[in-house]
């Protein structure tokens, strides 16, 4: 029997220029709707679970359409509430070689989400009826509200036997000046109230401003992690490295610390069609390993291959199967699927 997993987080509408072109070389965009909330439920319902999404989107057709569009993933919607104008948008050009892919942002601060007033959530409701909430620090970037909103959706979750899943997620370009130092006390905060969280040693070292005399990246996880974990009473830490290769392919190689011990997945080594909402494939495949009790090592394998997938799909939700995901830990890539 699957377990009741919701996220609290903005629905974004993600307009893709098509191929590889530029924004100003083209007049044609394609639209979607996705967001870390939405990514992580969707991927964990084709799990076997349950997802639910906490978000405010507008009043409006473009909330009808992400509606629509979340329901097609497979997402429970009894948590979203309507109202407002706008949602959050995000232009995508794909990058192509030696340039990178580029993402501009529009309507963050107005979208419907980002504006929801105090009261607009019954978090108390949530929390009886779901056994976890996913929370993203993109949004701790936000604005006071939505950060007021998700630490006392964090605290009753927590109060109420939940588990709290925390992903670090720190953005630079969405913090401004002097970033981690206005981000430092709301990641505390947050990271006290989680039992998960997405990590690695940059977050430990520029957030938490820990120190390390290690240079080898393996080596400061070995380091701080173990630090992190104790001072905020964290369970498991996980995360992943990644390496981009002189021919332009990129391997990721994920790890877990829990009971004490830092395991790392098997390296893998792919090309990328759409590297957007990766990260997203790779907690929900964490998450799912801890629900199923798979032993760390399974664990790590099994989110990093998830992970890998999600480079091979277009758009930034995960839509691989278990089944899928545990093919590409036991075949070759291009081997042909018979």
């Amino acid at each position: 029997m699957g377990k009741k997993i919701a996220a609290f987080g903005e629905v974004v509408m993600r307009l893709e220029v098509p191929g590889h072109d530029r924004l100003t070389q083209t007049n044609t965009l394609t639209y979607s709707f996705s967001g870390t909330g939405v990514n992580v439920t969707s991927a964990l319902t084709r799990f076997g679970h349950e997802g639910y999404l906490v978000s405010t989107v507008p009043a409006n057709p473009l909330g009808d359409a992400a509606v629509a569009h979340l329901q097609r993933l497979g997402i429970s919607m009894p948590f979203v509430q309507r109202t407002g104008d706008y949602i959050r948008m995000y232009f995508l050009e794909n990058g192509y070689g030696s340039r990178p892919s580029r993402v501009t942002n529009s309507s963050r601060q107005d979208s419907s989400f980002n504006i929801a007033a105090k009261g607009t959530y019954d978090f108390e409701r949530v929390a009886k009826e779901v056994d976890m909430v996913h929370f993203c620090g993109i949004n701790l970037a936000t604005n006071d509200r939505v950060r007021n909103h998700m630490k006392n959706f964090a605290k009753t979750v927590h109060q109420n036997g939940g588990t709290v899943i925390f992903d670090c997620n720190y953005r630079p370009g969405l913090w401004g000046d002097q970033g981690y130092e206005k981000a430092k006390p709301h990641y505390e905060e947050m990271l006290s109230l989680a039992d998960i969280v997405m990590m690695n040693e940059k977050d430990a070292i520029y957030i938490l401003g820990m120190e390390t005399n290690e240079v080898d990246r393996q080596a400061q996880l070995q380091d701080l992690l173990p630090t992190v974990a104790e001072k905020y009473q964290i369970r498991i830490i996980a995360g992943t490295h990644r390496t981009i290769n002189d021919d332009h392919t990129h391997t990721l190689r994920g790890f877990m610390y829990k009971n004490q011990q830092l395991v790392f997945a098997d390296p893998l080594t792919f090309s990328v069609l759409d590297r957007v909402g990766a990260g997203d494939a790779y907690t929900s495949g964490v998450v799912h390993g801890e629900l199923e009790g798979y032993s760390p090592e399974e664990t790590v394998n099994f989110a990093t291959a998830a992970g890998m997938l999600a480079h091979t799909i277009t758009g930034d939700t995960p839509m691989s199967t278990e089944e899928e995901i545990r093919s590409a830990m036991e075949v070759s890539a291009g081997d042909i699927k018979r």
